[in-house]
């Protein structure tokens, strides 16, 4: 059970930049941060935060 816990953590993680590289990479008119200055950083930050906060989450429930 502790190797299906492991597995289905990482897996999540790892989703979380798949999710957010996937909608920004559909090439929409109409997001937001297309044509802001920061628009990129925000985008590769926003996956880093998602990543290291579910890291810790699943961390503190014992689950890595």
């Amino acid at each position: 059970m502790e190797k299906i816990k492991k597995i289905s953590s990482w897996a999540a993680i790892l989703f979380a930049p798949t999710l957010v590289g996937t909608i920004y990479g559909m090439n929409f008119e109409n997001i937001p941060e297309l044509k802001w200055a920061a628009g990129y950083p925000f985008a590769i930050l926003l996956m880093a935060g998602a990543c290291v906060s579910l890291y810790f989450i699943f961390k503190r429930r014992d689950w890595l």
